[in-house]
């Protein structure tokens, strides 16, 4: 063989070995069975799947594979009883008639409720004025109802304007966009519709062609001017849409949040426009009635909530657990099932704000941990609750984040002749600042973020950036007007919601082939040189 030839071979045989160091280091990114973990699969819902889906990546780095569908809680509790998947995820539980139908629960009884996360149903909304994102809006339950049965059409309505003193409201249709498919998020809204304005309710469904009285569904009824779609994603990215103007919709606050869209301040029973913020959550969720035999929720309380800073659709969301072997669930399912539970009971809720939920209260969290000793194969780990370094944690057992959450500024209060924009300052109609408070409830400090205005980059520049006061409250110039957030935006500056979320993988990966470049590119490069020589 030639020199040349000799070099050429050299040369491949390091480049094979430096292909199969890559292949290697990729492969090792972690692995499942490090420690003798098998792969689980669950279904559900999609009011939680934010969640979910960052948590499940969280415990990859543990050799934890967890695969879950978010195809909405009915269909969920479906897979679960019928031993298609080894857990699901629901907002309402078995039993319950939805529709005239009662959804029975699994026949053997060998499965429990663990509450894995709260958070608030919120009304995402796409409302454009003069070519300026309106962030500020405010809704009562009575008008919210009115709006999703088409009792009121136009965003101009009487109803409207007085809940949005500062607000030129534009004469366009409203567009109420809803789940098409059975869904948690559907009867979570459903239940605070029927529960508070039963009587608008019952005469829309009467009109749908559904039984009265309608109560809670999992399927909103269709009905002329309604739009469905798919999932939480899919309702959330209908309204983004630059050509949505005009539409709102009900969806996990979580989806909002990602979007970078605003969602609507809605009226408690105090008399305050309140946003679902993790702390208004938690305030609403201290008068949440939780059933200590199987830890299910009645809400009715959290509606009617007397203090003022309470959200009033705040609700849980619940994973079902099998506690018994059966179908295609093990004890070795058991053991990874079980150790993901433990992991987002604790460390996971220290994520949940930022994900646009409400971290669980301490007795939600040691009740869970209870559920999760059921579950066959179980590791039945000693946790230590003190450790769990969860927000709402405090050494009296009291909720901490409820505790110190803010009382609502004056300029969210029903009747106030001010509104609050999406900084907290409080303007009129005309644009005229109001005298803000230094002190008192309605003090804004600085550093403060705006009720109800996603936390989005670049937001607090977008809100400087509109210049004079009156248009920080929709009173805005003519620029713009595409909808699509860009220099338009008061304070929302859109972005995908379904954009993957990077878990650190990716960048694990980088940094193990640089190294590998790094040490094998010198000799690769020395004998390169040789073989030129």
């Amino acid at each position: 063989m030639t020199p040349q030839g000799r070099t050429r071979g050299r040369v491949v045989g390091l480049l094979t070995t430096l292909g199969v160091l890559v292949t290697v280091v990729v492969g090792f990114a972690p692995t499942a069975s490090a420690q003798g973990y098998v792969p689980i699969s669950g279904s559900g819902s999609t009011w939680s799947f934010n969640a979910l889906d960052q948590w499940r990546k969280n415990v990859q780095q543990f050799g934890i594979r967890i695969n879950f569908s978010g195809t909405g809680s009915t269909d969920g509790r479906n897979q679960f009883k019928a031993n298609q998947v080894d857990f699901a995820v629901s907002e309402i539980p078995y039993g319950l008639t939805d529709g005239g139908v009662r959804d029975d629960p699994p026949k053997d009884g060998n499965f429990a409720y663990m509450p894995i996360v709260a958070g608030g149903t919120s009304l995402m909304y796409n409302l454009n004025i003069g070519g300026k994102r309106v962030t500020n809006l405010r809704l009562s339950g009575e008008t919210v109802t009115k709006m999703f049965t088409r009792k009121i059409t136009m965003w101009n309505d009487p109803a409207i304007a007085a809940d949005n003193p500062a607000l030129s409201l534009p004469a366009r249709q409203i567009l109420p966009v809803v789940r098409s498919d059975g869904s948690g998020s559907t009867a979570q809204f459903t239940s605070y519709l029927a529960d508070q304005h039963g009587g608008l309710w019952d005469e829309f469904c009467a009109k749908a062609g559904r039984k009265t009285p309608c109560g809670f569904t999992s399927s909103f009824p269709a009905y002329a001017g309604i739009v469905g779609q798919v999932g939480s994603i899919g309702v959330a990215n209908y309204v983004r849409q630059a050509q949505s103007d005009g539409a709102i919709t009900y969806v996990e606050y979580s989806y909002a949040k990602n979007a970078g869209f605003p969602v609507a301040k809605l009226l408690n029973k105090s008399g305050y426009f309140i946003a679902p913020t993790a702390q208004a959550v938690a305030v609403g969720l201290l008068q949440a009635q939780i059933d200590p035999n199987d830890l299910t929720q009645k809400l009715q309380g959290v509606y009617n909530s007397s203090d003022n800073r309470t959200y009033p659709m705040s609700s849980y969301s619940y994973m079902i657990l099998p506690t018994a072997v059966k179908g295609n669930f093990n004890e070795l399912k058991g053991k990874t099932l079980s150790d993901f539970a433990y992991y987002f009971l604790c460390e996971g809720q220290q994520q949940a704000e930022r994900l646009g939920f409400s971290p669980l209260p301490i007795n939600l969290v040691t009740a869970g941990l209870k559920q999760v000793e059921r579950i066959p194969g179980s590791t039945k780990k000693p946790t230590d609750i003190s450790k769990c370094n969860n927000p709402t944690f405090s050494t009296n057992g009291s909720n901490t984040l409820a505790e110190t959450a803010p009382r609502p500024p004056d300029c969210d209060k029903l009747g106030a002749t001010v509104q609050c924009d999406a900084t907290g300052k409080a303007v009129t109609k005309k644009g005229a600042a109001a005298a803000k408070p230094t002190t008192g409830a309605g003090a804004v400090k600085p550093g403060d973020t705006a009720p109800g205005a996603a936390e989005t980059p670049g937001a607090d520049k977008a809100a400087a950036d509109t210049g004079e006061d009156g248009e920080a409250s929709g009173e805005a110039t003519e620029e713009g007007g595409d909808g699509s957030g860009g220099g338009a935006s008061l304070s929302a500056v859109p972005v995908s919601v379904d954009l993957p979320q990077d878990d650190g993988t990716l960048l694990i990966v980088v940094a193990a082939v640089l190294m590998v470049v790094l040490v094998a590119g010198p000799p690769l490069v020395a004998r390169l040189m040789r073989g030129k020589g």
